[in-house]
């Protein structure tokens, strides 16, 4: 049972290319909304790890592996009825669904900036092992969020408060419990 007396759990999957701000904002929202929180990033397994650090692209053989670890991850959660919020990069609409394939509660954020912003990001950030070398090639596989999925666009430009603002908006107007 949910703390507004629902017993649908929602899953909000914080989605987007590495350095958009994901985790910033995944972080903040299940703070504010005192859920549970996972980083999709530790669901890898060492050979991706490795392979990103090396400046390789992962193709779908390497996530196939990596998202189911994170669907047994959300299985758990909407098993027991718990809210939660994960970040996952879910590029392809493939990949979401996969996620979303037999979990009702998976509502995908998709947090978007400027290339330029996430290249400038990404450059800043130590101890990640996601060189920005890699950003063009997440772009070109990136599909943006169908009007048939559950979820929104959320731009990641603005203050990380803004931004968890117009994703707790969002995820209202859409019928979730929050």
């Amino acid at each position: 049972m949910q703390a507004d007396g629902s017993s649908t759990p929602t899953t909000v999957v914080v989605m987007g290319v590495s350095g958009s701000g994901k985790t910033t904002v995944a972080v903040q929202l299940a703070e504010r909304l005192g859920w549970e929180f996972a980083e999709g990033d530790d669901f890898h397994p060492r050979a991706n790890v490795d392979k990103m650090a090396a400046g390789h692209p992962l193709d779908d053989e390497d996530r196939w592996p990596w998202l189911r670890t994170i669907g047994g991850w959300i299985d758990q959660r909407e098993a027991t009825g718990r809210s939660v919020v994960v970040t996952c990069s879910a590029l392809k609409r493939s990949y979401r669904d996969l996620l979303r394939e037999g979990r009702p509660s998976v509502w995908f954020a998709h947090v978007t900036a400027d290339a330029a912003v996430i290249r400038e990001r990404i450059e800043g950030r130590t101890g990640h092992y996601m060189p920005a070398s890699l950003l063009d090639s997440q772009l070109a596989t990136l599909e943006p969020l169908g009007p048939d999925e559950a979820g929104a666009e959320i731009s990641g430009a603005g203050s990380p408060d803004a931004v968890v603002d117009g994703l707790i908006t969002a995820l209202g107007r859409s019928g979730r419990a929050v």
